[in-house]
């Protein structure tokens, strides 16, 4: 049975970060720490159920991220947001007695050796010259506000809106006429022809300035002052398409944002195995070393064999790389979990979780075809596409009523015109010019409508087959993470029990070979089998916890629950 333990924590603020709601919240107090903490429990809440109906995701049409509070965010200028636990009642604080801590051991017992070990005397940088990097202590409602609030992929895909609804605006503003003003000077010198087709040399000058440009003889000025021109059928159907496109936009924001809360929440996660394989593999190299304490004094004695104890030495040292390759493990995933919350890669990250427990986000009591069906009504993804499709339906309508409606052209002009033969500007007066016209077209002989009208139909045809596709992925994806979620659930148990029969393994053995009466190599089979214990229960426990996570996603987060 997975055990909720302090897991009531998180579902007030997954509730407020996943549905935009508002909560009062307190300034996270994200402090440098002295030490990296332990890697522990991710916490949420076994009634997600209650009050998730106001936890919908909606996309402004303007969001704009940002916080109220100014406190210290890994080195961006933003600012941090979380529940405080003056906040919290007495059972929504962490329950510290919910897993053993002997399951796991503590990553802040982690001390690298190295760290007490007295400078090189020939490097020329002093050890009060050197400035270690800033630490900062998160937990997972940390990181998932900040990723919220500063991802940048969160924000671009907001921007996207904006720059739809720009779209929308200016589509709907295709009927309403522009307005232009200027002057123009016109002299003409020679021979020029007029209406009845005599040509004659002559020298005249004109002069206009109003509303619109360039006019010149009898003609109307052919910049007018007033213009409205554009085919009807662009202002019947871009305002639709332009809307839908709008639409499909905010669907595709929540879509991104699922996946930036989903990839954080992982990285987090990754980020709390490193640590804690970080201090699996300190306690395997604490008790390697103290076995090689042992055969060495027994060597020296004459009790034991040299070959035991050089074999534990070659053991030792396999320890020891293997604690280098879990520190670099562990800044790696810092490093990765920076990224994703748009933080300085300078500084360290480090769980703020003091155990290890799985995680009770979702409950398990459903069927794969209703976990799958309520992906199919959740997914922002489905309804982003069913209004792409709609769009593509638009534009395929407006090429094949294009021929059937005219394009329009309207234009008024006003100002004030003077001219007289010569050089000289005479006879001044006011001007007035309207001009309104409608006209067909047939693209190409009919071969350029005929190829827009097959054009546009594809693109209905693609975007309908793209949908169904996203129907088959959606129903993996749920599917697969509903059997990872089950499968993974029973693995924790039994990981449980086998650290449990490796610990008596391992203190029998060591007190046989401390009473002189086993060989080493029960004591090290032990070793490795304890390491491998706890390695293969913390792998458990977080693979489920990824699984959890991976189905909230597949199924849309909580939306509608």
């Amino acid at each position: 049975m997975v055990r909720p333990g302090p897991c009531r924590l998180l579902a007030p603020l997954l509730l407020g970060v996943l549905g935009c709601a508002s909560s009062p919240r307190g300034p996270l107090a994200s402090k440098p720490a002295e030490s990296p903490s332990a890697g522990g429990p991710v916490s949420t809440s076994a009634g997600l159920s209650a009050g998730t109906a106001a936890a919908r995701a909606s996309c402004p049409r303007s969001p704009r991220p940002g916080a109220s509070n100014s406190t210290p965010d890994l080195g961006t200028s933003r600012t941090i947001q979380t529940v405080s636990d003056e906040q919290l009642t007495e059972d929504e604080k962490p329950n510290s007695s919910a897993v053993p801590e002997s399951i796991i051991p503590a990553a802040e017992s982690v001390r690298s050796d190295d760290s007490t070990e007295a400078p090189d005397e020939t490097t020329s940088v002093r050890p009060e010259e050197t400035t270690p990097a800033a630490v900062y202590s998160l937990t997972l409602s940390d990181v998932i506000g900040l990723a919220e609030q500063q991802n940048p992929n969160v924000i671009l895909a907001r921007e996207r809106i904006n720059e739809a609804y720009a779209r929308v605006d200016r589509a709907d503003a295709l009927w309403l006429p522009s307005l232009r003003a200027g002057l123009n000077y016109n002299h003409h010198e020679g021979a020029i022809q007029d209406v009845a087709g005599r040509v004659f040399n002559t020298t005249r000058s004109s002069f206009y300035g109003g509303m619109g440009a360039n006019a010149v003889g009898a003609g109307s000025p052919a910049v007018p002052g007033l213009i409205a021109q554009f085919h009807l059928t662009d202002a019947i159907f871009q305002p639709r398409a332009a809307a839908h496109q709008a639409a499909s936009r905010q669907y595709g924001a929540a879509a991104v944002r699922n996946d930036i809360l989903r990839d954080t929440a992982v990285a987090y996660l990754e980020l709390i195995r490193s640590e804690r394989a970080l201090a699996i593999a300190a306690e395997a190299l604490d008790n390697t070393q103290k076995l090689t304490d042992l055969t060495r004094q027994y060597a020296k004695a004459g009790e034991g064999l040299q070959s035991d104890h050089e074999r534990m030495e070659a053991e030792l040292a396999l320890r020891q790389d293997r604690l280098i390759s879990a520190e670099e493990d562990v800044q790696v995933a810092s490093a990765r979990l920076a990224q994703l919350l748009h933080a300085n890669p300078a500084c360290q990250i480090v769980s703020g979780e003091p155990m290890v427990v799985p995680l009770s986000i979702l409950l398990l009591d459903k069927t794969p075809a209703e976990f799958v069906a309520m992906g199919l009504c959740r997914r922002p993804e489905l309804a982003e596409h069913q209004h792409l499709v709609c769009e593509a339906v638009e534009r395929m309508k407006r090429e094949k009523l294009a021929p059937l409606i005219p394009s329009v052209l309207l234009g008024i002009s006003y100002g004030g015109m003077g001219g007289s033969v010569g050089s000289s500007i005479r006879n001044t007066d006011d001007r007035l010019d309207a001009d309104a016209v409608a006209y067909w077209e047939i693209r190409n002989l009919g071969y350029g409508e005929r190829a827009a009208r097959d054009e546009a139909s594809s693109l209905v045809r693609q975007a309908q087959w793209r949908q169904v596709a996203l129907l088959d992925r959606i129903a993996r994806e749920v599917s697969e993470a509903h059997s990872q979620a089950s499968q993974r659930e029973r693995r924790v148990e039994r990981a449980r029990a086998a650290i449990q029969a490796a610990e008596k393994s391992y203190a029998l053995n060591l007190q046989r070979i401390e009473n002189v009466q086993g060989l080493p190599i029960e004591v090290l089979q032990a070793i490795q089998a304890l390491a491998t214990s706890r390695q293969t229960y913390l792998n458990a426990v977080i693979d489920y916890n990824i699984a959890q996570f991976q189905l909230c996603r597949a199924i849309g987060w909580f939306e509608g629950a």
